[in-house]
């Protein structure tokens, strides 16, 4: 199964609306994805989960994609997280 590690840098984390838009994105895809912060584990797709990460800024996440476009999921969540969920740092 794919993994990915990525560094939140939002101000926010993954909460709010970083953790809408992660979601949202998470969404386009037919494969089921996981995100690991610490010992906690979500479903890429639930607001809910991903809000009981508790990944604040600075937090290193661990997502795993299985699935038809798992590579592409990946890389659409690097792509958002990377870019900051499109705001300037």
């Amino acid at each position: 199964m794919p993994e990915i590690t990525l560094t939140v840098q939002h101000k926010t984390g993954l909460h709010a609306r970083p953790a809408a838009m992660f979601v949202k994105t998470a969404n386009q895809y037919k494969s089921v994805i996981k995100v690991r912060h610490g010992e906690r584990e979500a479903n890429a797709k639930s607001i809910m989960g991903i809000l009981t990460l508790g990944a604040t800024q600075g937090a290193v996440v661990k997502v795993q994609a299985e699935g038809e476009d798992a590579e592409q999921a990946l890389a659409g969540l690097r792509d958002l997280v990377e870019s900051n969920f499109g705001e300037q740092p």
